[in-house]
């Protein structure tokens, strides 16, 4: 491990962008958060304005360097992880958006994906990019961006739109549009890439009827991403890690061995296991993607996804008031004294059942229902959708529920409470890092791969250290009493629409 100089890690996430810089042993030495505005222009419609994303990127690094009192100069490489599936379509000419980046959470083509699924085309989509057919993932964005929009008919005919993730629009607009690129992780999102053949397909694309040349070349996730202008920050940074964001918390956690498993809880929650260099296909909904490719060794990953699990606590603290800081749900949660079931679909349910049209629901309310209640049901509903995700695993492979230690990370893991619960309900052992930012933390150490700070991964694995471990306190009865009731919950609001 060579001891020398700064990482930069860019961590744009779904609702704020993030900047962080480490040193060489994954401390964090400052780190800056903006947050930006969330547009819902329709009911399951969810936007981001594109220049609001570089622009609070922008300001977050800059703002960490003047904390820490260093020059670009002194950063010896940048990563980026991002939010993945959202979509941003440009003009190369004007750089400018033709539209606001469609979010992943977004559901408008829930129609369209219908009509795929009535076309027959699940096994072939699944086969090719492991994924279902969802309006979470990429493709059908581009296509409703393209068939809606006059502006980006208009590029298209002249030849200029670009399309792309966010680490792509990051990348072109941090490196002046010399890099229009993307990594294996996040082209595994979009629908369209083949994660056998490792290339965008020419079979999807058709389906899809989108140009290839819209789409962004695609490198390994250690690679060359091209340099940040001197002009945003004084001197050109050098951009060599980038991964979407589960898959850099899976990188961050040190979950490179095969049946490793990290469970993130930030915007959404997302469950992933290291499948080594075998593709599981999923008997149980979830999705076969690629963890990482490093400098040649490509591992698979299979992958669980809530869509709504901080979004729970952001709603009770901003629509509801229950609070004023969102590290506060644990104190009220705690005061809770009456079961209710909190189902928090508000834009669908995610994994294992992928209902676009379900939307959330609170049960079991009584008159004497506090709003300590409804925050414990809350943080129990993304312990219960874990379980949800956990019993697919299971189903999915050979290894036994005493064989799991699943490591956490994201912003709700500081609460001790459901950390708990959550090891009660699944009955394994939770491993909370040292260090909580693991996609950050990720991005920083695939970069650092890059620039010969790290050798390889076993010199990150030296990284990781355990902040606290979670056992079971309750007997497997006991938690599949408490499973059965959102079993039932669940199957109710299905059945019932």
């Amino acid at each position: 491990m060579s001891l020398s100089g700064y990482i930069l890690s860019i961590d744009q996430g779904t609702t704020s962008s993030r900047a962080l810089i480490l040193n060489e042993i994954g401390e964090i030495l400052a780190q800056k958060n903006i947050e930006f505005k969330q547009y819902y222009p329709e009911n399951g419609w969810v936007e981001h304005n594109p220049l609001e994303i570089i622009n609070s990127t922008t300001d977050a690094i800059k703002k960490v360097l003047e904390d820490l009192k260093i020059n670009a100069q002194d950063i010896t490489v940048a990563g980026i992880t991002n939010q993945r599936e959202t979509i941003v379509a440009w003009d190369k000419l004007t750089g400018k958006p033709v539209y606001n980046a469609i979010v992943w959470q977004d559901r408008r083509t829930e129609n369209y994906c219908n009509e795929l699924k009535e076309k027959n085309l699940i096994n072939t989509i699944q086969s090719k990019t492991g994924l279902v057919i969802d309006p979470y993932f990429s493709a059908t964005k581009i296509k409703w961006i393209i068939e809606n929009i006059k502006e980006a008919k208009e590029s298209l005919s002249k030849g200029n739109l670009l399309v792309g993730t966010i680490d792509t629009w990051l990348i072109w607009n941090f490196t002046k549009g010399s890099e229009h690129s993307t990594d294996v992780t996040n082209a595994s999102r979009t629908m369209l890439y083949n994660i056998v053949e490792d290339k965008w397909d020419e079979e999807l694309l058709d389906i899809f009827a989108l140009p290839k040349n819209i789409l962004p070349c695609v490198k390994s996730s250690v690679d060359d991403f091209g340099k940040i202008t001197s002009n945003f920050f004084g001197n050109e940074i050098q951009i060599g890690g980038v991964a979407g964001d589960q898959q850099a918390a899976s990188v961050g956690q040190s979950c490179f061995r095969e049946g490793m498993v990290k469970s993130t809880y930030g915007t959404g929650c997302f469950l992933l296991m290291n499948t080594g260099i075998d593709i599981i296909k999923s008997q149980s909904n979830l999705l076969s993607t690629i963890a990482y490719n490093i400098n040649g060794n490509k591992s698979y990953a299979i992958e669980g996804s809530i869509f709504n699990a901080g979004t729970v606590v952001q709603w009770m603290r901003d629509e509801l008031k229950f609070f004023d800081k969102a590290s506060e749900v644990e104190n009220l949660a705690s005061k809770s004294s009456n079961d209710v079931y909190f189902v928090p679909a508000f834009t669908g349910l995610g994994a294992p059942y992928w209902r676009a049209d379900i939307r959330g629901q609170i049960s079991g309310i009584t008159r004497d229902t506090s709003k300590a209640d409804i925050a414990m049901a809350a943080l129990k509903s993304i312990c219960f959708q874990t379980r949800d995700l956990f019993e697919c695993l299971l189903n999915d492979t050979n290894f036994k529920r005493e064989k799991f230690v699943i490591r956490v990370d994201g912003g709700m893991t500081r609460n001790n409470m459901m950390m708990q619960f959550l090891s009660d309900i699944l009955q394994v052992k939770i491993e909370r890092p040292a260090n909580q930012e693991s996609t950050a933390i990720g991005a920083a150490y695939l970069a650092g791969m890059f620039a010969g700070i790290y050798k390889d991964v076993a010199d990150v694995e030296k990284l990781w250290k355990t902040n606290q471990i979670f056992e079971p306190k309750i007997s497997i009865d006991h938690a599949e009493q408490f499973y059965d009731g959102w079993k039932k919950t669940i199957e109710r609001l299905i059945t019932n629409g």
